[in-house]
């Protein structure tokens, strides 16, 4: 394609230009000038692009790590990706995400899709559902076991940033798809103005402890006052919640399901397979709808995949189809075992053809590989292969997101 524009990468004083132009492509208004967002620019990580000295297209990728089934490795967490309205149609996204995703030294990039039809168009595949539950706690019914109220504490912004990144790192241990946060990202998480509560009331940041009095998961909450022609009908939205140990996740869900004056819980980051099914007499209160979450994209094929464990054993040659970056196009052999896995390029028949795409959807383990075969992106070549590399791409628990970053 010919381009009259010019793709390159921010330099440090950009900043302001770079959140001008995402904030015309997404139609928001900027917030007053933020300085833990400015902290956190990273310059030689942002791609912009440039027509006759005004920007009109941003794509960033943020220096994250990321869980894999088996292990937590850098990812490429891509956001803020925009075009100005004036400049569509010129190829300038096309240009933008190109560059970047042949360029980032991660083997997976990952990112939330406002709009997901777009991302298909460049190898990425939706590998995460995510769940958003409306519950009402009128009809609900009592959670099921005992309730341990002692067992609970509650924590300022400041004890908070001492012993949550723990919790997380342990989810991470338990959970694919969960990303990491530096120090100064676990401020910007926590950072709690006024106006962007919503209407709702400022952070409330409830621990569970255990028999030692270690913090062994947390969830972070909001109120809103509500009251109906029949009385008080509060909102309680939870913003998050990480509890690894079983006994935290119970408590902390019975404690958030029996709030005082309440009639209903909003939490939008649930896993497809979340325990709260289980915890509640009435399943049916728990209004879900799921759409997808984290999309993945390969970058780099054999590093990406000796990056993960697998669920069984398994020895499969993958003739993996990109048309984006020509490193990943070939055949690969995948051997892993419990103790190793390795993947390098081969000159042997291929079990499978798979799309870049599909490889992507089903890295973190949430999605079956023998799904994508019915619409082509996937062809058996090898009799049982895609039986078998079905069940090693698999993983015990779904992948789960925790955050739009």
């Amino acid at each position: 394609m010919v381009t009259d524009f010019e793709v390159r990468a921010a330099e440090a004083g950009e900043f302001d230009a770079v959140r001008a132009v995402f904030s015309a492509a997404m139609m928001f208004e900027l917030t007053p000038d933020d300085d833990l967002a400015r902290q956190l620019f990273e310059p030689e990580r942002t791609l912009v692009a440039v027509d006759g000295g005004e920007f009109i297209g941003t794509t960033l990728a943020l220096t994250r790590n990321l869980s894999v089934p088996g292990s937590v490795v850098p990812a490429a967490h891509v956001t803020g990706v925009g075009v100005r309205a004036t400049h569509r149609r010129r190829g300038v996204l096309s240009q933008l995400m190109g560059k970047q995703l042949r360029e980032v030294p991660e083997a997976i990039a990952v990112l939330w899709a406002s709009e997901p039809a777009i991302y298909g168009r460049f190898g990425y595949g939706a590998a995460a559902w995510g769940t958003a539950y409306e519950v009402d706690l009128h009809r609900v019914g009592p959670p099921t076991g005992p309730i341990r109220p002692g067992e609970l504490g509650q924590l300022t912004p400041d004890e908070a940033l001492k012993e949550l990144p723990r919790i997380l790192g342990l989810m991470q241990q338990v959970r694919a798809g969960v990303s990491d946060r530096s120090e100064l990202r676990w401020q910007k998480h926590l950072e709690d103005k006024p106006d962007d509560r919503g209407g709702r009331t400022a952070l409330r940041i409830v621990v569970h402890r255990d028999e030692t009095g270690s913090v062994d998961g947390y969830a972070i909450w909001r109120g809103k006052m509500v009251w109906n022609p029949t009385g008080p009908a509060y909102e309680v939205h939870v913003e998050e919640l990480v509890a690894p140990e079983p006994t935290a996740y119970r408590v902390l869900w019975q404690h958030l399901l029996t709030m005082d004056l309440s009639a209903k819980l909003g939490y939008g980051y649930a896993a497809i397979d979340e325990p709260l099914q289980q915890l509640v007499s009435t399943p049916t209160a728990l209004d879900r709808r799921v759409t997808e979450s984290l999309w993945l994209r390969v970058t780099d094929v054999p590093r990406a995949l000796q990056q993960r464990q697998y669920a069984v054993p398994v020895d499969v040659v993958l003739d993996v189809t990109d048309d984006l970056i020509e490193a990943n196009t070939g055949r690969f052999r995948l051997t892993a075992s419990e103790s190793s896995v390795k993947c390098e390029r081969t000159d042997d028949p291929a079990d499978l053809t798979v799309s870049v795409g599909a490889l992507g959807a089903v890295y973190l383990g949430g999605r079956p590989l023998a799904e994508f075969a019915p619409t082509g992106r996937i062809t058996e070549h090898t009799a049982g292969a895609l039986a078998r590399a079905t069940a090693a791409f698999g993983w015990p628990t779904a992948p789960v997101s925790l955050e739009v970053f």
